[in-house]
């Protein structure tokens, strides 16, 4: 089974990866980056949040794309993500019509660009 991820929650936590952090977009998502400072107490964590805006379509829409974010972030992260930095996930329109693989294939390509 996958290993869950610490959770960005704080509307502080995600404006530290947006301002400090690098973006990477591609058509079924935008991943954002950020390396946290080594005195943090998370130094050895990957943590992760997930965001969309009303543009992808109403609160099921938005929430299932959130749940095909979280299901992809437990099965990537761990593999391809570096251990004390902070991960956005923001969904877009197409995150929730596109095929699960291709989802994948995004995060992994976003992941190595970054």
């Amino acid at each position: 089974m996958e290993a869950s991820l610490p959770i960005l929650r704080k509307r502080r936590e995600f404006v530290q990866v947006a301002e400090h952090g690098r973006k990477f977009i591609t058509n079924g998502l935008v991943l954002q980056v950020w390396a946290r400072p080594q005195e943090n107490s998370f130094d050895d964590v990957i943590r992760v949040g997930f965001t969309t805006s009303k543009k992808v379509g109403n609160a099921v829409k938005r929430n299932r794309v959130r749940r095909r974010l979280r299901v992809l972030a437990r099965l990537i992260l761990p593999e391809f993500g570096t251990k004390g930095c902070d991960y956005v996930l923001i969904g877009r329109a197409a995150t929730y019509d596109k095929p699960f693989d291709a989802l994948k294939d995004d995060l992994i390509y976003a992941l190595k660009k970054i």
